[in-house]
């Protein structure tokens, strides 16, 4: 399996459904191959999420780990675990977020450079309040311009989220921090159905 996360414009990310402890997901290239495992850890008070190269995790290539216990705002910092640097932020828009999540996309320097937003207000609203059957969708931009879209497809048995880095002809979203927000998109906001 390789670990360069700028092979693939598209992936898959499944969540394993009915663990009873921790959360784990796997992701996907465009022709169904394994090429990460997603963990998380039980029963920590702040969020701690591990990219592996495989479900062995003999290999761990992204951390992301949030930095308040809890917070409606919560920050989540992104880092390479083979370097130790960090790539990147991805933050909640606190309470704005309880209606229609958007985040802000930060560099290593904490400063913002784009943001990641649900598709409508009526949608999200829908969602929260009447129905959970109707599948997100989020876009990212880096200023203002696309950089990626994050797709779930609607099925009651498997949570599945598709990633496409299409739009993102320049690379202007590193590909490791696009996919961590993928990763946190299925983790955190996929609590709410």
């Amino acid at each position: 399996m390789s670990n360069d996360l700028s092979l693939y414009p598209q992936y898959v990310i499944r969540k394993q459904m009915l663990k009873l402890f921790g959360g784990s997901f796997r992701v996907y290239d465009p022709q169904g191959q394994l090429i990460f495992f997603v963990s998380m850890k039980a029963f920590k008070l702040k969020e701690d999420i591990r990219v592996y190269t495989g479900e062995d995790k003999q290999t761990e290539v992204l951390l992301i780990k949030a930095r308040s216990i809890i917070d409606i705002s919560a920050a989540y910092d992104v880092i390479d675990s083979a370097s130790g640097n960090k790539i990147g932020v991805l933050k909640r828009k606190g309470l704005k977020s309880a209606l229609k999540d958007e985040w802000i996309i930060m560099d290593e320097r904490d400063q913002e450079i784009g943001l990641i937003q649900e598709d409508s207000w009526a949608l999200a609203l829908l969602r929260r309040f009447a129905t959970n059957l109707i599948p997100q969708r989020y876009e990212a931009s880096i200023g203002a311009l696309p950089a990626a879209s994050y797709r779930q497809n609607f099925n009651p048995f498997t949570f599945k989220l598709q990633v496409d880095f299409s739009a993102d002809v320049g690379n202007r979203l590193d590909r490791r921090l696009g996919l961590a927000a993928g990763i946190l998109l299925c983790a955190i906001e996929g609590r709410q159905g």
